[in-house]
């Protein structure tokens, strides 16, 4: 548990703060409708439904208003990579931001659940006291409407009105109807299932959201649940009087209550999401703009294992290592914007991302460019976005962990490094860097290798060859390869990829690996980066929670994991 606390102490305060304002505002506006005197009347005809209806729908305005802003990205990259007062464990809850989505994403799912549950037995109670015959408080009170506009408390005027008629007929009925569809619509469509095999369903469903924000603002406008006015509630004491409207005297001259009126509750919605909903109105429209800055492809290169390299360059464009952009090409999709971490280097005249195929859209990509057409598809660029990546370099040792394609991050990081050494840069913290890449096959080896081997040599040059240790693992292969590695185990270079480093069969022994790391820094903050699946994530994290220290002098692991 202590070392737990010393990666994820500040993530378990911010969701605490979180849950606890979310059960303070169920609880308090639970309590203040289930006593409150003003609707003293209206809980006459719903009980304590109104109560759970009125909680709920506070916590959805609340969290409503959160939902928008963790895929606020320039705002995230603002506040990583210009804000001042943005130290280490800020900047690593910023990498969370799409967890704490999710997270507020299934808690609106679930007051939404309990809003419609509870809001359907107001309409079938409505509906069972405006036909009641008996004389009872909730029966007077859904015959009020025939005495005056302003004296209705129920809004189900008819014998005949059903519950369905309500439903699809009023402003609240139906908006509540479609933005509950709406929600359930992301919901479902945002599993990891469905956003890995089927992306176009997640990517066109998710923009639901502009439905369920306008159904929310005008959700509450009709006012249909309503309460005693304050005017009336001097006058008319519901506790004094209640027993009066149902055993009223005719001859009554004096000591006589006057019949209560009532009034909307004002729609609040509007008030909690409007700030978030005018913020991102804004992040997508310099989002749009930047996206329309014409992008020149500068070279193409195809690679082993259908790897697409494209090499741009655009106007005004500065990016940091570790950087993402969403790209967008217009002759498959107007509308799809797919996201891709940058390979290149700060240090270059150009950015450059590598493809492989990985759905529909990335494969009709990849064979757009290889039929070599004479006009070279448009390509449009928004971003560049800041990860965890960025962070590297404030690490004195880091730990870089790339699976597959997911290696793109690192190769930024290691050109940069490449730089740093050719320009003499004194400036750089960090003193040693682990790099662990797993591969299913060896063509995916093929278009790094230059880079590794470029690296090799340049730090041997600089008399800093133990700043970079690597390790290449193959998961994947057969006996054919085995017996040439087998015959050529002697030679100076590895027979797979030709570097001076020799391929390791098989997966990487984590606990080894950290012991040895922490064992050679013993009093060093070590970085822990990963882009690769959620199953790699776990292990890492679980070796980072056992080999930290909680105290300062001695070694501690810090767990950052790419989230697009």
């Amino acid at each position: 548990m202590s070392n737990w606390l010393v990666n994820h102490w500040f993530s378990a305060t911010v969701l605490a703060a979180w849950l606890g304002i979310n059960i303070f505002l169920f609880t308090y506006y639970f309590l203040f409708f289930d006593q409150d005197e003003r609707y003293f009347y209206t809980r006459a005809i719903l009980g304590s439904a109104l109560a759970w209806a009125r909680a709920s729908a506070k916590c959805l305005n609340f969290n409503s208003m959160l939902i928008l802003l963790p895929v606020c990205r320039n705002l995230l990259s603002f506040l990583r990579g210009t804000c001042s007062c943005c130290r280490r464990t800020l900047r690593k809850q910023l990498d969370h931001n799409l967890t704490f989505h999710k997270l507020v994403a299934y808690a609106l799912a679930l007051f939404t659940a309990v809003h419609t549950i509870a809001h359907l037995f107001n309409l079938e109670r409505y509906n069972h006291s405006q036909q009641a015959t008996d004389g009872s408080l909730a029966a007077v009170l859904s015959k009020m409407h025939l005495q005056g506009s302003n004296q209705w408390l129920n809004p189900i005027h008819s014998n005949q009105t059903t519950v369905e008629y309500v439903a699809f007929t009023t402003i609240p009925g139906l908006t509540g109807v479609i933005i509950t569809l709406a929600l359930i619509l992301m919901v479902t469509s945002s599993t990891e299932f469905i956003r890995r095999n089927y992306f176009e369903v997640f990517w066109y469903t998710h923009h639901l959201f502009l439905i369920y924000f306008a159904g929310l603002l005008i959700h509450g406008i009709a006012g249909l649940v309503r309460g005693q006015t304050e005017e009336s509630m001097e006058e008319v004491p519901p506790h004094r009087c209640a027993y009066n409207l149902t055993h009223k005297d005719k001859d009554c001259s004096h000591n006589c209550c006057k019949d209560p009126e009532f009034g909307s509750i004002p729609a609040e919605s509007w008030k909690w999401v409007l700030a978030p909903v005018i913020l991102y109105t804004f992040e997508r429209i310099l989002r749009v703009w930047r996206a329309r800055q014409k992008v020149v492809v500068t070279k193409v290169v195809m690679h082993p294992a259908r790897v697409l390299e494209l090499q741009m360059q655009k106007k005004g464009f500065r990016m940091e290592v570790g950087q993402y952009i969403f790209v967008n090409c217009p002759a498959i999709s107007l509308l799809e914007w797919h996201p891709f971490t940058l390979t290149s280097a700060p240090e270059e005249d150009f950015f450059s991302i590598h493809i492989r195929v990985a759905g529909d859209w990335t494969e009709r990509l990849i064979n757009t460019f290889q039929q070599q057409m004479l006009e070279m598809p448009r390509i449009e660029v928004d971003g560049p976005f800041g990860t965890a990546s960025e962070d590297v370099f404030q690490y004195e040792v880091a730990m870089l962990v790339g699976a597959g394609i997911g290696v793109t991050p690192f190769a930024s990081i290691l050109k940069s490094i490449w730089y740093k050494f050719q320009q003499a840069d004194q400036t750089l913290k960090t003193k040693k860097i682990y790099f662990y890449w797993l591969c299913r096959d060896t063509g995916a080896f093929a278009w790094f290798n230059d880079l590794l081997a470029s690296l090799e040599q340049k730090m041997a040059e600089s008399g800093k060859a133990d700043f970079l240790t690597y390790r290449l693992f193959l998961t994947g292969w057969d006996t054919c390869i085995a017996n040439n590695v087998a015959l050529r185990f002697d030679t100076a270079t590895d027979t797979v990829t030709g570097l001076r480093h020799k391929t390791i069969f098989g997966r990487p022994m984590w606990n080894n690996e950290f012991a040895a790391v922490a064992a050679a820094h013993p009093r060093s903050v070590v970085g822990v980066f990963l882009c690769g699946p959620g199953t790699l994530a776990k292990s890492l994290q679980k070796f980072c929670h056992q080999h930290s220290s909680l105290d300062p002098r001695k070694v501690k692991f810090y767990f950052n994991k790419e989230n697009f």
